[in-house]
């Protein structure tokens, strides 16, 4: 009868174990989640970024071809 002891530890310990796990778990879970959410965030406001700067190109394209139009015409 001396195990006793042991085993009542023992059992103790897995439990103790088994809720540590299920904790860890459902962190894990949450950070996944989160960590989507941002990726689609971060995705979506690059996005939008790379648009802004192709039209800021085009807009910067389209401005110094009317310079060199109107330096043209005024000659």
């Amino acid at each position: 009868m001396q195990y006793i002891p042991a085993v009542v530890l023992l059992v103790i310990g897995l439990v103790v174990l088994v809720l540590v796990l299920l904790r860890l778990a459902r962190s894990a879970r949450r950070l996944a989640v989160t960590r989507g959410h941002v990726s689609a965030e971060v995705g979506a406001s690059l996005g939008m970024l790379k648009a802004r700067k192709a039209a800021l190109r085009i807009a910067v394209r389209e401005r110094f071809r009317r310079a060199e139009i109107d330096k043209s015409t005024e000659a």
